[in-house]
This record gives C-alpha cells, structure tokens and sequence, in this order.
C-alpha cells in the first residue's frame, strides 16, 4: 500500500516537472526575437512588384537594375528617372566559348546566337501604381540578314573572305550586300527578362533586409 502511494506521489512530481518545462518552452518560443520578414518583393508575369516602406524607392530600384544589367555586359544608353526609363545599347549575342556571359537563356538560345548573328536590347519600366513599385522588362531580339553574294568562280568565292589570319576568317561584303544588309525583328526573349527581373529581384531582397537588420540593431 505505501508503496503504490509512493508510486502515485513519484509519477504525479514527473508529471508537474514535464508540463512546467513544456510551459517554460513555449513561453520563450514566443518571447524569442523573430526573423525579420522577406521583404515585399515578387516577380509576376514579367513584371518586378516592390511593396513602398521597404526602405528603396524609384531612384534607388533604377541604380540597382543599372547594376544588374551592368554585370551582363549590357551598355546603359538611356537612363532617365523622371519617365522611369532605362535603356540599353543593343549587345551582340554571346558565343559558345563566352562562358563568363549570361545573356544566353536557354539552350535553343544559346544555339540561335552561335548560328545567327543576333543582338538583344532591353528595355526597363519602372512606375508606382498605388502602394507599389513595378518593373517592367522587355528584350527585343534582331538577327542580322545579310543577301547572299553571288559567286560565279572559286576566285570570286575566295576573296569574300580576308586573309588576314589563316585562323580566323571574316565576311567582306560588297557595297550592293551591304545596302540591303538589315537587322530583322524577332520574337522578344522572354527567358531573358524574367532572369534579368530576378537578379534585380535578389539584389532588391538582400539591401532591404540588411537594411531592416541595421535598424533593428541600433534599437
């Protein structure tokens, strides 16, 4: 008898002893400082919406995509923060052995730019609408069509090349191929802007949060 009341009283103290300490968890599960929050940021439909109060505004999204394009070897032509516009130079397709450049989305891409001579430009919008900041991205995309030059003799086939490197060989055009030549429009590339929209996503995600880190360290 006493020892089954010994018993009782010994599982009754372990009982008390677990929920106190489940009770004291959760208490500092709450009390614990929480993770700052991700900052508004998202990318839809080719499109970069920034929630204002982030800590960046209008100037500061335009110097961060200037960056981003910068870093892909694109050459800024325009930038004017009054219309929200940047604009860049038109850049030469990268090749197979360019392996340092990112401009090249996807493999039928990559394959297009080592068959044709193309170039892509990009164009960033970016405007308030209501509480937010958006940016828009648009990459025009032209191939190089050049006539075919009219060969009646291996002598004439031989001198449309030069003979500068026996290596490398460079198209000469005549002065009718060269009137004609023009830059023919092509489907925008799609792939490209939604990879430009997301480094511009991250780089925009990284300097709010340190920014929200610094404040939340002086207080």
């Amino acid at each position: 008898m006493q020892k089954n009341k010994t018993k009782q009283e010994y599982r009754s103290t372990y009982h008390l002893y677990k929920y106190t300490l489940m009770t004291f968890a959760l208490i500092a599960a709450g009390c614990a400082q929480q993770p700052p929050a991700r900052p508004g940021v998202k990318v839809q439909d080719n499109t970069l919406f920034i929630e204002q109060g982030r800590g960046i505004g209008k100037a500061d999204t335009m110097d961060v995509a200037e960056d981003v394009l910068a870093e892909m070897h694109f050459t800024i032509e325009k930038a004017d923060i009054d219309s929200g516009v940047i604009r860049t130079r038109p850049l030469p397709g990268a090749q197979f052995f360019e392996f340092w450049r990112s401009d090249n989305v996807g493999g039928d891409n990559s394959l297009t730019a080592n068959l044709h001579t193309i170039r892509r430009t990009v164009e960033l919008n970016v405007s308030k609408r209501e509480r937010e900041l958006c940016i828009g991205c648009d990459v025009w995309v032209q191939r190089l069509s050049i006539p075919e030059h009219q060969v009646s003799s291996s002598a004439r086939a031989y001198k449309m090349f030069s003979r500068s490197k026996p290596s490398l060989q460079r198209l000469a055009l005549n002065p009718e191929q060269e009137e004609e030549m023009a830059w023919i429009d092509l489907d925008n590339d799609t792939r490209l802007a939604a990879e430009i929209l997301k480094r511009i996503e991250a780089r925009i995600v990284r300097r709010t949060s340190d920014a929200l880190q610094m404040t939340e360290n002086e207080t």
